[in-house]
């Protein structure tokens, strides 16, 4: 495989760009017809309801996420509650109503696209890379029994064969997957990051991270006090040493008044949820290789995986510490390819 920027018509990637005359129509459409302007699910798509795989009851992963959610919820409305205790008691009521309401925001498109522009980092595909991927996205769409307009596609400006998995209707694809596969493999690996969103509940997947943003802001803020510790000892052990009392002496208070475990337990949820939730995701990444393999892509997403793995020079195995492993948001290559043979039965003489 070849990297982005580097076209190669022998494993037929994408011919991009160039100053010797107009750019070519990508070659998987048939001759003398124009490709679509717009991207399947961009505006319109076909009324008919889902029937297939994004018509199933929710699967247990997704109930799973709802209760991952709760830790996150929690954290969450502590962080308003300060806010609203530092604006004053008499209005910080109207602060927690209405970030308790603001979650109806999420089932409105135009909150979708912002979280996709300014949260995920993530952008609107342009009009070649929408001719290159239209075609490809129908015919995944039509394959898996999904309505065109259920789901947009995003464009991650990243060298990973995978995007950062999104919530609700948002499917985003790495730049390094839109300009360096041919298109059988480019539709695996759309595959993959629908199998994200299939089986579940897209707006349930919303709301739980839209009530997860405040948390995750306050875990942002942990991480710049750490990385102070690191560079300037001393500012930042007196600011994480006040913190940590702070912390201990909350959850002190929490004892002292006997509010049962449960509140108790959701305190120490930072020191406790890290891994579990590390491992989900793990989890979750395998489940859509799974999706993508009960979807006929598995073979080919093997070769993606194999193909990714030689350009980056990475290791199918982790030379990480245990902890690292445990603490990684990801599978292994070699996690993924077993996965993805567990799941089809891919003979080694498929991989090509």
């Amino acid at each position: 495989m070849t990297g982005p920027g580097e076209p190669n018509e022998q494993n037929g990637s994408w011919q991009g760009p160039s100053n010797q005359g107009p750019i070519p129509p990508p070659h998987d459409l048939p001759q003398g017809s124009q490709p679509p302007r717009e991207l399947p699910g961009a505006g319109g798509g076909d009324p008919t309801p889902p029937r297939g795989a994004a018509a199933f009851i929710p699967e247990p992963s997704a109930w799973i996420s709802l209760l991952t959610a709760v830790p996150w919820f929690f954290w969450s409305l502590i962080l308003v509650v300060w806010v609203a205790g530092a604006i004053g008691f008499g209005w910080g009521w109207i602060v927690i109503a209405l970030w308790i309401a603001s979650g109806a925001v999420t089932f409105l498109a135009p909150t979708e696209a912002a979280l996709a522009r300014y949260l995920f980092r993530l952008r609107e595909p342009t009009l070649i890379e929408q001719q290159r991927l239209a075609p490809i996205w129908h015919q995944l769409l039509q394959r898996a029994d999904v309505r065109s307009a259920r789901y947009t596609l995003w464009i991650q400006e990243s060298e990973d064969v995978n995007s950062t998995p999104t919530p609700g209707h948002l499917v985003a694809v790495t730049r390094w997957a839109l300009y360096t596969l041919p298109p059988s493999h480019l539709e695996s690996v759309l595959a993959h990051e629908l199998g994200h969103h299939l089986g579940g509940r897209s707006w349930l997947n919303m709301l739980s991270f839209w009530y997860s943003i405040p948390a995750r802001c306050g875990l942002i803020a942990v991480r710049a006090v750490a990385r102070l510790m690191r560079r300037v000892p001393a500012l930042g052990c007196l600011i994480g040493g006040f913190l940590g009392m702070a912390y201990i002496g909350l959850i002190l208070a929490v004892f002292a008044l006997g509010h049962g475990y449960i509140w108790p337990f959701l305190f120490v949820t930072p020191f406790i949820a890290p891994p579990f939730l590390a491992w989900l995701n793990r989890w979750h990444v395998k489940q859509a290789d799974q999706k993508a393999a009960a979807l006929g892509y598995g073979s080919m997403l093997v070769q993606v995986l194999y193909g990714w793995q030689v350009q980056h020079q990475q290791t199918l195995g982790r030379d990480e510490s245990r902890r690292a492993q445990v603490m990684s948001s990801r599978p292994s290559l070699m996690e993924r390819v077993r996965t993805l043979e567990r799941t089809e039965g891919i003979p080694p003489k498929s991989w090509g």
